[in-house]
């Protein structure tokens, strides 16, 4: 694992500079890598299979055909015993059943739409809410040792960062391979407040 400390910009031009800044202090090409972090709520999450992490609208939920089914026999029924006693025609029997399973449908489809939709009080419990902490805007991460971090730290505030982070991670290829946006970010401060 390595030690990485980064910055947040709102511009590439902003995050370039601060680069060109660490370049200067005489961090190499490689330890040095910028971008861009989306709003909140809008990062692709690496377990998209696992339930609790994908918001409850985007759920696949079951189809309200079964209320329509249970809505149009009770329609149906409802229909025949209102119009039976009422008249002995068949034809207008069979078309009270009709009309009677075609609102029951509309109705049943609609109820179990709804009953879907609702999340219960149970699964809310159970998966928690999701919040991110992470604000967008273009990160410049820096690859540095224990004795240079705080050097990282200071040209990246001299830069005008808005933020800095210290992190722990996997640095590959000249970029931090394992950063994960929906992951709050730690201050370089908390660490340095921190006995060792």
């Amino acid at each position: 694992m390595s030690l990485i400390v980064a910055g947040r910009f709102t511009t590439f031009a902003a995050a370039q500079s601060a680069a060109r800044q660490l370049f200067a202090q005489g961090f190499l090409e490689e330890d040095v890598s910028l971008f861009f972090v989306n709003p909140r709520g809008q990062h692709a999450h690496p377990a998209a299979d696992s339930l609790h992490i994908v918001p409850h609208a985007l759920r696949p939920t079951p189809h309200p055909g079964r209320g329509a089914i249970v809505g149009a026999v009770a329609g149906a029924v409802i229909g025949v015993a209102i119009c039976a006693p009422l008249t002995a025609s068949f034809l207008a029997t069979v078309t009270a059943a009709g009309v009677g399973a075609y609102v029951g449908a509309m109705l049943g489809g609609f109820i179990q739409a709804r009953l879907n939709a609702t999340p219960r009080i149970s699964e809310l419990a159970r998966h928690g809410v999701h919040h991110e902490m992470r604000d967008s805007g273009v990160l410049v991460a820096v690859h540095v040792s224990p004795e240079n971090q705080a050097k990282a730290a200071q040209a990246l505030e001299d830069a005008g960062s808005l933020s800095i982070e210290r992190a722990v991670g996997r640095w590959q290829q000249g970029r931090w391979a394992d950063f994960d946006p929906t992951a709050a970010p730690v201050p370089v401060s908390d660490f340095t407040h921190r006995p060792a």
